[in-house]
């Protein structure tokens, strides 16, 4: 186990620990040793020692637990750097008036004609904001500067009058392909919801107007790393990477500001809250952003929206409403030999495909789309994602193993809460409560990786979603019971799909997801020893050190 003598000795030496590997075929050590970034040897203290020399760094562990640094498989970094700078932000826990409250603060600090931008309402306020009431409340808690407020799914806003009027959004406005523009049953006046589509419509207006400049974006994007880093998260997939995000990671790099490994889903097409450029255009340029921490190597999808707003697509009707009736299900944004096209396109250029799916139905057609063109392509190398595997048929789990397809979790977002509430309004208590069936999935076989949505949430802790997919409860207490608890998973199950499984899903399991001799020195420090603790403790889990390429690159003070 001793170094080569040509060898120079090791940077630094982790020792004295409880070292959870993610290795099936070593899953405890004691130490390693990290050398130019990489590890060079994972063992016994005895071992490891080996490795140091007159300049090596020795950590004392102290018994504590280490593990891999985690890694999010779907987040949006960028939007929510910039909404913890440069935007009014506020949890998806708060009463129609604490939002106004905030609203009114917020006006008082804004000049007549800025906008106040941010969020996140909470799902469960639709029925509260679908009225010229709310909407007049809007208007003068923002003393009429133009407002836009995102909810918790990040596909739908609330805006203001002014907001409408700056955007050209009249009575008169035509409906976009796959968005709604809400209007007061009785008169036909705009209510200020635009679902999917429409609310890029607002959108574009702040872009146009607001803070973004390509200074302000590498702060934001640097901002967001220092925050996923303080969690223990050392590699991230953009799932919307647009042309600004490619940019402001580079640079960010470029500035050795980029401490976690960085993987982006390009748009296909336009994103309703995101513009610029998008399809092959986007796809022509990506090899200007490449670095060995940045890699565009995915395409993202929207396939339909989401279940709250009845805009994901469904094989059985939403519950009878005012607005669609009594058998409504929702639709798709492409056909299925659209979507085929664009997954055989991308496949072409050596890009798997990340496919939001928020409904049963729209996940079918994936499905679909996925096997017709593996009937003419054959097998490939490639990792398709679905995003937000939530409402699976039954008949359809195996097939994600079939075609090799990655289950994208969310698990943040899917225990308990306000979103479930709200969905429990859209769909039948039979339907909207069979949610994310997790167990079913891993019995299968099926390749699961874990994702945040951030800034769908407040912050990305990995710990709050592990701590819901093992006990099936809200961690915060917010709202009691269990969901569907039959599709709980163990811990080893579960730290595996925030490591390992989300590195593979990623294409970075070559560097990252396990602490193996010849992988990056990725390593988190934790306060606590998961194994040791009971599951509703694991929320309450800090990272005191976060290493990323054995740098470390967050220390808890």
């Amino acid at each position: 186990m001793s170094p080569q003598a040509s060898q120079r000795p090791a940077d630094l030496i982790l020792r004295g620990g409880n070292i959870y590997t993610v290795d099936r075929s070593r899953p405890w050590a004691e130490a390693v040793a990290v050398r130019g970034g990489g590890l060079v040897a994972v063992g016994s203290n005895a071992e490891v020692a080996a490795f140091g020399g007159a300049g090596t760094r020795i950590v004392d562990l102290a018994g504590r637990m280490a593990m891999p640094g985690i890694l999010d498989v779907h987040n949006h970094h960028l939007r929510a750097g910039r909404g913890d700078l440069f935007e009014l932000t506020f949890p998806p826990t708060l009463s129609f008036e604490r939002i106004l409250d905030l609203v009114h603060q917020q006006a008082a600090k804004t000049a007549p004609g800025q906008w106040i931008v941010g969020g996140i309402w909470p799902s469960d306020l639709l029925g509260k904001l679908n009225s010229l009431d709310a909407k007049r409340a809007l208007d003068a808690a923002s003393g009429g500067r133009p407002t836009m407020l995102r909810d918790d799914t990040q596909h739908n806003r609330w805006v203001n009058s002014a907001a409408l009027e700056i955007a050209g959004i009249t009575r008169a406005t035509p409906e976009p392909k796959d968005g709604v523009i809400v209007k007061d049953l009785a008169t036909g006046e705009l209510v200020g919801l635009l679902y999917e589509t429409a609310s890029g419509l607002v959108e574009k207006a702040v872009t146009e107007a607001g803070p973004y400049s390509p200074d302000n974006d590498v702060a934001a994007a640097a901002h967001a790393v220092r925050t996923l880093n303080s969690y223990g998260i050392t590699g991230f997939q953009d799932a919307a990477a647009s042309l600004v995000v490619l940019v402001a990671l580079k640079q960010l790099d470029d500035r050795k500001g980029l401490t976690a490994w960085a993987v982006a889903s390009m748009p296909a097409v336009e994103l309703p809250f995101m513009t610029g450029v998008s399809g092959e255009a986007l796809f022509a340029q990506r090899e200007r952003y490449r670095s060995d921490r940045v890699r565009p190597d995915f395409v993202k999808i929207v396939l339909d929206g989401v279940p709250t707003a009845r805009t994901a697509a469904f094989l059985e009707p939403y519950r009878p409403d005012s607005a669609y009736g009594c058998c409504f299900r929702g639709g798709t944004m492409m056909t299925l030999p659209e979507l085929a096209r664009w997954i055989a396109r991308c496949e072409e250029l050596g890009l798997g495909v990340k496919i939001h799916c928020a409904g049963d139905a729209s996940l079918r057609q994936a499905l679909d789309a996925i096997d017709v063109v593996r009937s003419f392509n054959g097998p490939t190398k490639l990792r398709h994602h679905i995003a937000h595997a939530s409402y699976i048929d039954p008949s359809d789990i195996d097939r994600f193993k079939e075609l090799n397809v990655v289950a994208d979790l969310c698990p943040i977002i899917w225990f308990p809460n306000a979103i479930v509430e709200a969905i429990r309004q859209a769909l039948p208590d039979e339907r909207a409560l069979r949610f994310w069936p997790n167990r079913d999935l891993h019995e299968a076989g099926v390749l699961m990786a874990a994702g945040s949505d951030w800034p769908v949430i407040p912050q990305p802790d990995p710990w709050l979603g592990m701590e819901g997919m093992i006990t099936r409860r809200n961690p915060r207490g917010e709202v009691e019971g269990a969901l569907w608890p039959e599709q709980a998973l163990d811990l080893e199950t579960v730290i595996e799909i925030y490591t390992i499984n989300a590195a593979r899903a990623m294409a970075l399991d070559a560097v990252a997801g396990s602490l193996q001799v010849g992988k990056s020195a990725d390593i988190i420090v934790l306060d606590r020893n998961l194994f040791e603790i009971a599951p509703d403790e694991i929320a309450d889990t800090r990272v005191l050190t976060t290493f990323f390429q054995g740098d470390a690159v967050f220390e808890r003070g």
